[in-house]
């Protein structure tokens, strides 16, 4: 009985065969789940503009500024009037009005001001530190806006009609699940809780915002 010899396989072969071990390996560690998030006032009503976002020392190692970002001035109102950005994120902030603003803020997170002006300032200004920054205009009192500054890649803001949010991709871990408004009081924090986030399937939580202003 003649037996055969070793089995040799072309170079192109090869290739193709360690090529999809690799997308083998990678499938089995890209492992994430699903976290969705209700939120609610005081009377148990979904909030609209309310931020979550999940926090932990994985997820900050994850964070990556955003490009392209504005905040504009339209109809003497900030749009949006909440802005949420991850840490380093450098925000434009056009004035479309047809008069001209004088944009601060004296938040810790960041001072800054853009003196009387119209257009587009050439220079960005550069979110350089989590935390919430609240805005006004020195010749507009009644415009006001926030920019919350996030140090994770992992958040969302509710809309209107359920106030629920939905985050995908979320690497498996055990996270602090934060929830803000603009309504809280000045200087109040994001409300806290644990939230643990499968390596397969979806976490759920539900906040109720009380003590909100009005």
């Amino acid at each position: 009985m003649r037996l055969a010899g070793p089995l040799t396989l072309r170079p192109a072969t090869l290739a193709w065969l360690a090529a999809l071990a690799a997308l083998v390996l990678l499938a089995g560690g890209a492992q994430a789940g699903t976290v969705q998030v209700d939120v609610s006032d005081a009377a148990g009503k979904p909030l609209a503009d309310a931020v979550v976002f999940l926090d932990s020392a994985e997820a900050r190692k994850q964070v990556k500024p955003l490009v392209g970002v504005e905040m504009a001035q339209e109809k003497r109102q900030f749009v949006p009037g909440v802005l949420v950005v991850p840490v380093g994120t450098e925000v434009l902030f056009p004035n479309r009005d047809s008069v001209r603003h004088h944009v601060y803020s004296f938040s810790p997170a960041k001072k800054f001001e853009l003196k009387l002006y119209s257009g587009t300032p050439s220079n960005p200004v550069l979110f350089d530190k989590s935390g919430v920054v609240a805005l006004g205009c020195n010749i507009h009192d009644q415009m006001v806006g926030w920019v919350l500054v996030v140090d994770t890649p992992y958040y969302a803001r509710t809309p209107a009609a359920t106030g629920k949010v939905q985050l995908d991709n979320v690497p498996p871990g055990t996270y602090t699940l934060r929830t803000w408004h603009a309504r809280l009081p000045v200087g109040a924090p994001a409300l806290e809780q644990a939230l643990t986030v499968p390596a397969t399937g979806t976490a759920t939580a539900a906040v109720r915002m009380t003590g909100l202003q009005p």
